[in-house]
């Protein structure tokens, strides 16, 4: 794992980027911020990654905020090639998630952010708008895991069939992952070694992450490479608690979208494989006042693909609202 007291040190564009740590309820927690002092006028981002990756994955996507705003991007508890550890292991997952941002926000006394949300860090994004409106001053949410359109039937079914499912598959990935972790491992530094080979592959999320920048790709490679398999326990964890919100407790989640007041912007590749045209319609269908974005040619990965683009339609969006406060 790496941490850089400048970044630079690693890619000159990303000098001026630093790691830092931070005590949340006796949790050393690991971040990444582009000079920001609790004193200073300009804007604050707060950026909040897949919880299955870490801070690091939006080092390009800082380097590009950074001229107009100062960005932390924080490594979420358990992540596999982060540094924060997880307290415990019911700490693993969504709604704490959302929890633990609130609580990272307080430490570090961040009055009014823009925050962003990639995937699965989409819904953690929305629960801490909804949960601390008072902290957020817009909602930006990059390709994000939120609950997609579901007939009546299919409701049904997913409390149903769909509980008992998530509750057996879970423990059966576990016992999986420790006879095949390392064979995942592998099998992801295969993809990062050969990025185009990925759109043939299951790994294909849509868009093309040859585009990733040499830096980024190689500080991927590196992190996965130095991954222990039994990291891979708290993406379970993880994974089991995204599908129950989007297809099982529904509720929760739908009743945040309906709620959070935050200006909010959606950011979505068109070619984006995992988050398909029919939820984007029913999600602006539900929020008329979001601002939708799509990137053309982009998957599932626009920090990664597109990282200059990504930052450009995010200030963009900031500079109107910037004005009127």
């Amino acid at each position: 794992m790496m941490q850089y007291a400048d970044w630079g040190e690693r890619a000159a564009r990303w000098s001026g980027i630093r790691s830092e740590t931070v005590d949340v309820h006796g949790t050393k927690v690991h971040y990444l911020v582009t000079g920001w002092t609790r004193t200073s006028e300009v804007p604050v981002h707060l950026l909040v990654p897949n919880p299955a990756n870490s801070a690091s994955n939006w080092l390009d996507v800082l380097a590009e905020l950074r001229p107009h705003a100062h960005a932390i991007a924080v490594d979420l508890p358990g992540t596999i090639a982060g540094h924060t550890a997880l307290p415990n292991r019911r700490a693993a997952g969504i709604e704490t998630s959302a929890r633990f941002l609130r609580d990272f926000a307080a430490a570090l006394e961040l009055d009014r952010v823009t925050v962003h949300g990639w995937s699965a860090g989409g819904m953690i994004a929305l629960l801490f708008a909804d949960q601390a409106p008072e902290r957020v001053d817009g909602l930006v949410l990059a390709a994000p895991a939120l609950p997609p359109p579901l007939s009546a039937g299919e409701a049904r079914r997913w409390r149903t069939l769909g509980r008992v499912g998530l509750a057996i598959a879970a423990p059966v990935a576990l016992a999986l992952l420790r006879v095949s972790g390392r064979r995942i491992l592998a099998a992801q530094l295969r993809v990062l070694d050969d990025p185009a080979s990925i759109a043939g592959s299951k790994w294909n999320t849509g868009g093309d992450l040859t585009r990733m920048s040499p830096e980024i790709a190689g500080l991927l490679r590196d992190e996965m490479s130095a991954v222990e398999p039994t990291r891979l326990g708290s993406a379970v964890t993880v994974y089991a608690s995204l599908m129950s919100l989007m297809f099982v407790r529904r509720r929760p989640l739908l009743d945040a979208m309906r709620r959070v007041a935050s200006p909010t912007l959606l950011v979505w590749g068109d070619e984006d494989r995992i988050v398909p045209r029919a939820s984007i319609d029913d999600w602006t269908a539900q929020r008329p006042d979001w601002n939708l974005v799509p990137l053309h040619g982009v998957g599932h990965a626009p920090p990664l693909e597109v990282p200059a683009d990504y930052a450009r339609t995010v200030i963009d969006w900031c500079g109107p609202r910037a004005h009127d406060r």
